[in-house]
């Protein structure tokens, strides 16, 4: 797992165009480290009560803190903001609206250094972007061997050791009008609502390598709609030789489930022997996964039948 980092001199780099940020004031202090994806109105912190500030994020001021700062007496105020400010963990100071700043604000940033940044976007406009872009940066992280494939709408991961026939199984589903996320390496990131993203690392993006072809290019092959940048991620496929299993699953009741960042995801063995068409099972085996998530589960349903018909003919 990648632990990430980011400054609020890389926000302003990165983001800085996009979510039309200016620098106030505060050069010095850019290397201030952005820990978490989550935004902070100070709201009562304003009025002196901090017992609960939460002094890690980035701090944004809207239209009711200006509002608050502009009205309130200075000398109370300028106590208040410095006391709010003089954490060291704080990241910054982001006014939106593109508004004047409060005297208070600027004098007590530029005392405990803080970065002071103004934005042009309504408040409620750059806390979406902002917090979008933060959780996408800072996100745990991990690289992961295999291929992942939209089928029918579901992140589809399949895994197995080298030369087992991923890269070519998932080449016959693009055939089959599924999508392309990444072969080869994945990079996955654990996001908010502790659910999976799946995308492919840049050098990598629409290229597949297939033994005895090499290197192609699916987007020109196969069109820009055999592509797509991320998908979440909601099964994991793993193919193993036939004979490297001691015993293969013939019920369906056995429930398996593979740990990616702290996040469980399905897990389903399918056994690889000449002859087996693999994109197919991986096809059905989507369409079942979808079943199980809308509460039907197949191989349970079978088997109560099967025992309530056992039952009703040792009652007759």
């Amino acid at each position: 797992m990648q632990a990430a980092e980011l400054t609020v001199g890389d926000l302003l780099k990165e983001q800085g165009e996009r979510l039309r940020l200016e620098l106030l004031s505060g050069e010095k202090a850019l290397a201030r480290r952005i820990s978490v994806a989550d935004l902070n109105r100070p709201g009562l912190a304003l009025s002196g009560f901090v017992e609960r500030f939460r002094a890690e994020r980035v701090q944004v001021f809207g239209a009711g803190e200006q509002a608050y700062c502009q009205k309130s007496e200075a000398k109370r105020l300028a106590a208040d903001l410095s006391t709010m400010l003089s954490s060291p963990e704080l990241p910054c100071v982001i006014v939106t609206h593109n508004a004047p700043i409060p005297a208070a604000l600027a004098q007590a940033c530029k005392k405990h250094g803080v970065p002071l940044l103004r934005s042009a976007f309504d408040t409620a406009t750059l806390t979406r972007e902002l917090a979008e872009s933060l959780e996408a940066r800072l996100a745990a992280t991990t690289t992961i061997h295999g291929v992942l494939v939209d089928v029918y709408g579901l992140g589809v991961l399949i895994q197995g050791e080298a030369g087992i026939g991923k890269s070519e199984c998932a080449l016959e589903l693009l055939k089959r009008g599924h999508i392309l996320v990444a072969d080869d390496v994945v990079q996955v990131q654990h996001r908010r609502g502790a659910y999976l993203r799946g995308t492919c690392p840049e050098p990598l993006k629409n290229y597949m390598e297939v033994r005895g072809l090499g290197v192609i290019d699916v987007k020109l092959l196969f069109g820009i709609g055999a592509i797509l940048d991320r998908t979440r991620v909601e099964l994991a496929i793993r193919l193993e030789p036939w004979s490297a299993l001691s015993a293969v699953d013939r019920t369906g009741l056995e429930t398996r489930k593979i740990s990616i960042l702290d996040v469980e995801i399905p897990l389903i063995r399918i056994p690889v022997s000449p002859g087996r068409n693999l994109a197919v099972l991986i096809e059905v085996a989507s369409l079942n996964q979808r079943l199980r998530t809308q509460g039907y589960f197949s191989a349970e349903t079978f088997n109560r039948r099967l025992i309530e018909r056992m039952n009703a003919k040792e009652r007759a």
